[in-house]
């Protein structure tokens, strides 16, 4: 049942749950410094949004239970109890318990355990680099990860499609951090993606036009630093803030030269890490150009790997911007991707409107479109290479 406010876009629903459920959703949301109401929402817009699990929950013994909710979450949430067939006491208690079951507590998260590094490549240009680090970010937030974006590239698209501002010239920045001259803590240059879905667990280090001129300004470093390893610069850099994170995503810029080669340092395997849980993942599209882009992206893998003695993963290929209709140069493209089997492709995402809606009106995808053809293949990749 549900009850508007005159006053408020928020209505109030009354349902029930299982007491122990209810407890449990109380001292995590305490936990995560939420407001139950805000778990909810995310409980049950997340339930509707994914596929229905395997089981039920026990609600013996359910008793009154009550919140909050944005007008007309809960309407459509009971569309989906009815397309599958449950009750709405049996809808709020599998949500819930997805929710708990995503969230974990802090004290569960195992200490000095090893972030999860998703980078995000291809030299080429215009295969859709930043909308793929973007949705990834966000569909792992929605799962509950806390999870630090980095926009590495200099151009600043993504800094700019999530409504922020890149830093300035001569400021503090990742550039002046990765060559050794660092004024502040890099926390300080964090901005947090808004959105219900996300629960304040995306963090975007923003994009730093000082990164034009960053190879160069690495080159002359390690020329004048003895023991400067141009390689290890990313990873030294934020170094200091992976203990806030679970997973850090990074849109790489079109390029090959050290910049690149500290991306693919900072993803490869560090000792005691299981395989394929970092690594690079690579957007392409269904034509010649960007087959010849991945094999000197890969030759450049390679050639890193053997010089420092480290493996880099390849957690898979997503294969960009596809439309059937350009013929049969995208149609045998494909098909090429896809018996390619090593790395796999991820998915493949279809050219649709919602992605260029959300980049215009500076939105998150997940939040503009969260039931978009594209924001379930972002889903799929992230699940993908979960690790």
């Amino acid at each position: 049942m549900a009850s508007p406010n005159p006053q408020s876009d928020r209505e109030k629903v009354a349902s029930k749950l299982p007491p122990a459920l209810k407890q449990e959703l109380k001292i995590r949301a305490a936990e995560l410094q939420l407001d139950i109401q805000d778990a909810v929402t995310a409980a049950l817009t997340n339930w509707r949004d994914r596929p229905a699990g395997t089981g039920g929950v026990d609600t013996t013994g359910a008793d009154s239970f009550s919140t909050w909710l944005p007008n007309g979450v809960y309407d459509a949430f009971k569309e989906t109890c009815t397309d599958r067939d449950v009750s709405y006491i049996q809808g709020l208690a599998q949500a819930v318990r997805r929710w708990l079951d995503e969230n974990p507590s802090p004290s569960d998260r195992p200490e000095g355990g090893i972030v999860q590094r998703k980078i995000v490549c291809n030299q080429k240009g215009g295969v859709g680099k930043t909308a793929i680090s973007a949705g990834v970010a966000q569909a792992y937030a929605e799962a509950g990860k806390r999870v630090l974006l980095v926009d590495y590239d200099p151009q600043g698209h993504l800094t700019d499609q999530l409504g922020f501002a890149p830093i300035p010239p001569g400021h503090d920045s990742l550039v002046s951090h990765m060559c050794g001259e660092g004024r502040g803590d890099l926390r300080e240059l964090l901005v947090t993606v808004d959105g219900e879905r996300f629960g304040k667990r995306i963090d975007l280090l923003p994009a730093c036009f000082d990164g034009f001129l960053l190879d160069v300004r690495v080159g002359v470093k390690a020329v004048q630093t003895r023991g400067f390893h141009k390689e290890r610069v990313l990873e030294e850099a934020l170094a200091s803030l992976e203990t806030d994170y679970d997973v850090v995503v990074v849109d790489c810029p079109p390029s090959l030269g050290l910049a690149m080669d500290a991306a693919l340092y900072y993803s490869h395997r560090r000792t005691g890490e299981p395989a394929g849980v970092s690594g690079v993942i690579i957007p392409v599209l269904a034509e010649d150009s960007s087959a010849t882009a991945y094999g000197m992206l890969a030759a450049q893998i390679e050639d890193l790997c053997v010089d420092l003695r480290v493996e880099v993963d390849y957690l898979g290929l997503v294969v960009n911007l596809y439309d059937s209709r350009r013929g049969v140069v995208a149609t045998s493209s494909l098909k090429d991707w896809e018996t390619m089997g090593d790395p796999p492709v991820l998915a493949v995402i279809n050219d649709l409107k919602e992605q260029r809606e959300a980049v215009r009106l500076k939105q998150p995808l997940l939040a503009y479109a969260p039931t978009s053809e594209q924001a379930k293949a972002m889903r799929n990749i992230a699940e993908a290479v979960a690790g």
